[in-house]
């Protein structure tokens, strides 16, 4: 296997592991502020704790309208609906209905005409789901509008991960991040603002410290990470290591929540993994560009 492609499976798969843990740090951290709020503080940290990690002059370069308009749809819309059903819903329903982003990936890329996925890849999306299904699909309080704002993030973070890799193209995948995380701070800001005002200082315990986690170990990392794994492979193999968030996150969910993890788990997990590699090693020109 190429060097930059194994890279690029390393830091997906990285990427993957650690948005795992978002869920669970969400929930934490919504102890303390409002779903907006949280969206706006968690970027506002993250973005210029990041941006000394850009090259020199690629900030400038990745000031485009394209790139701000995804970082507001994806970092903005997208982790604000998603915080407001991770509140409503329980980790393991949040975690089941994230999986899904894989197969909406490559829907939306099929429906632009820009696939690349083979019967392989589709075969290793429907196992993984499965396999997902199993691992997180029990357990834990959950709602309907909290499961139905979760599929709308699911949504949002299919189209990003489908028109991420044009905006990639020639530009630094960290000075991408960090803009686009401005811009979904930003976006955010005066909903937050007009919905519930100024939030009251933290707390010492589980919210204030599900907080940090969630700006510094699960937003620097991984949104790095996946940014410069989405620009060497096609979007349905990108979209392939998603499936490890949901995983980790019911794992965790089990961990901190009291959700069921029993043996229909473990074999989900076996699953999940047989799914990955089938659609991360199908064979398939890569990496696939929008003309």
């Amino acid at each position: 296997m190429p060097t930059d492609r194994r890279n690029a499976f390393l830091a997906l798969a990285t990427a993957g592991v650690i948005w795992g843990l978002t869920i669970p740090f969400s929930k934490l951290a919504l102890g303390w502020l409002d779903p907006l709020t949280l969206t706006v503080a968690r970027f506002a940290v993250a973005a210029p704790l990041l941006a000394p990690f850009a090259r020199r002059g690629s900030l400038r370069a990745a000031l485009r309208g394209p790139v701000l308009l995804w970082g507001a749809v994806f970092y903005g819309f997208g982790v604000a609906v998603q915080n407001t059903g991770i509140e409503r819903t329980s980790v393991t329903h949040a975690a089941l209905i994230l999986a899904a982003v894989p197969a909406l990936v490559a829907l939306m890329a099929a429906a632009r005409g820009r696939s690349s996925a083979t019967a392989q890849s589709w075969l290793g999306c429907v196992v993984a789901i499965a396999g997902v299904g199993l691992v997180a699909g029990a357990g834990g309080s959950s709602s309907l509008s909290g499961d139905a704002l979760m599929f709308a993030a699911a949504l949002a973070s299919a189209a990003y991960i489908v028109a991420q890799p044009a905006l990639l193209a020639g530009r630094d995948p960290v000075a991408v991040t960090v803009v686009q995380m401005a811009a979904g701070a930003l976006v955010t800001l005066p909903f937050a603002v007009f919905a519930d005002g100024v939030p009251a200082g933290p707390a010492p315990g589980p919210a204030l410290w599900g907080f940090v986690a969630l700006a510094v170990l699960g937003s620097l990392l991984p949104f790095a990470l996946y940014a410069y794994g989405q620009a060497r492979v096609a979007p349905e193999v990108a979209g392939a290591f998603v499936n490890l968030e949901p995983l980790v996150g019911a794992a965790v969910g089990s961990f901190m929540f009291g959700d069921p993890f029993g043996s229909a788990q473990l074999a989900g997990t076996l699953a999940l993994a047989v799914g990955i590699a089938l659609s991360a090693f199908a064979a398939r020109p890569e990496p696939v560009q929008p003309a």
